[in-house]
């Protein structure tokens, strides 16, 4: 994992934007339903921080939703996911990798909640790639 003094982030409209003041501890992919559900992907990449304070929103404020007991925050006007909070481990808190300015820097370490990952998930890594947009298919 890259130590960084300072990541900075943000929504896809730019709406909403932060800035953690503390080193990231890991990155980790989740295929939990409720993280594919809110993210709208087959799973998400999280990375964890040790202190909340070391947080700060630097434009606008992101929406909130408690759900299952743990709060995850969007941005409420693109929906972008930014973090999520368990209260049941107050000493952690994830930030949403991908909307890093440089999510490059934060290559995921493990998978968690494989149980309920989606099959064809496993063989993305087997289908024709393309530098651009793919094409259209043939109607």
């Amino acid at each position: 994992m890259v130590n960084q003094d300072v990541i900075q982030g943000g929504c896809l409209c730019g709406a909403v934007r932060y800035s953690v003041a503390d080193h990231p501890v890991q990155t980790t992919l989740c295929h939990c339903v409720d993280c594919r559900k809110s993210g709208g992907a087959p799973y998400m990449a999280w990375t964890f921080f040790r202190s909340q304070t070391s947080l700060i929103w630097t434009r606008d404020l992101p929406k909130s939703v408690i759900f299952a007991e743990r709060e995850r925050s969007f941005c409420g006007n693109c929906g972008t996911p930014l973090k999520f909070y368990d209260p049941a481990i107050p000493e952690w808190f994830e930030m949403n990798t991908c909307t890093f300015d440089d999510p490059t820097l934060h290559s995921p370490a493990d998978e968690c909640w494989i149980v309920d990952r989606i099959p064809w998930s496993c063989e993305l890594t087997s289908l024709p790639k393309f530098q651009e947009h793919a094409p259209l298919p043939d109607s």
